[in-house]
């Protein structure tokens, strides 16, 4: 194995090893997002773009250069002169193990590449929107206990009003005892009055009728008393 293709499996071995150690189940997702927050990551951050794209670039350019091995030494020509010569045989199958190996070594690193890349955004994005679900939850709850001290300062709010309709209605009940009540005297002195307008009516007409029969008796007084003075100057 040359030394380029000794360096593209140390590479995937690399690979192999991350995305295994950022599939372990009992890391979360937070703690891999403190990880990504070092300051080694922000200072590595500038150039890792550029790195991931040339990695890119390397493995497709090393896949195409495999993908080309294998069908050099799987063409006819090869094989028609392996079949002249043993040895050529040989050296043509040891050729196209050599140059699928390396296809395998490439593909196989490209695609965990990508893999790897996407694996770390998908941890990035888990871990912000169990932050942001944290942060909605404590908006939630904090919601949540102040609807409950709405709710219970509105059932002490209507138990006062409630309270207060009772006191009020036992006080409009008195009040309309009392009103009756007062009605009720208001009737017996309107009757008393009645009476006595009744009785002072009726002695009114007493006091004339007696005033009358008094004038009348005064009358007849002065005429009797008229009718005895020329009686008593006869007798004289």
């Amino acid at each position: 194995m040359t030394l380029q293709w000794t360096a593209v499996a140390f590479f995937l071995y690399a690979e192999i090893a991350v995305n295994l150690i950022l599939c372990i189940p009992f890391i979360s997702a937070k703690r891999w997002r403190s990880v990504f927050s070092l300051r080694i990551w922000n200072w590595l951050s500038p150039y890792w773009n550029k790195c991931f794209f040339t990695m890119i670039m390397v493995l497709i350019v090393l896949f195409l250069d495999a993908v080309r091995e294998v069908q050099k030494y799987s063409g006819p020509e090869p094989m028609q002169d392996a079949k002249v010569n043993p040895n050529v045989y040989d050296h043509v199958h040891m050729k196209l193990f050599r140059a699928q190996r390396n296809l395998y070594i490439s593909g196989f690193s490209l695609f965990l590449w990508l893999i790897m890349r996407r694996v770390v955004t998908l941890l990035n994005q888990i871990a912000v929107t169990l932050e942001n679900s944290a942060s909605l939850q404590a908006q939630m709850d904090g919601a949540l206990k102040a609807a409950k001290q709405y709710q219970d300062d509105n059932l002490m709010l209507k138990q006062a009003v409630l309270d207060e309709e009772r006191s009020m209605s036992a006080k409009n009940q008195q009040l309309r005892l009392e009103v009756e009540k007062l009605a009720n005297q208001v009737k017996a002195a309107e009757e008393a009055v009645r009476k006595s307008h009744a009785e002072v009516e009726a002695m009114r007409r007493q006091a004339k009728g007696l005033a009358q029969e008094y004038d009348r008796l005064l009358t007849e007084h002065h005429q009797l008393q008229n009718l005895q003075s020329p009686a008593d100057k006869k007798d004289q």
